[in-house]
């Protein structure tokens, strides 16, 4: 997988959650949090904070031990 695919699906969905994206790409966690970082840094992505519901609905992840991440620009 490369960021551009990381980028994509973020476009279109708008915001998931860390253990999401890597079950999507199949890939480590630490892996994509490199790159989700990498774009935030850019202003592409941001973390948004602990706490934050995911929207699935289910409540039955820790709300503080999510990571979500949002697409932000364009």
């Amino acid at each position: 997988m490369i960021i551009t695919e990381l980028s994509a699906y973020l476009r279109d969905s708008g915001r998931a959650a860390l253990r999401d994206l890597s079950h999507r790409f199949d890939a480590d966690p630490e892996a994509l949090r490199g790159m989700l970082v990498t774009l935030e840094r850019k202003g592409r992505v941001r973390r948004l904070p602990g706490n934050t519901p995911c929207g699935g609905g289910c409540c039955s992840c820790d709300p503080a031990s999510v990571e979500i991440y949002e697409w932000v620009v364009n």
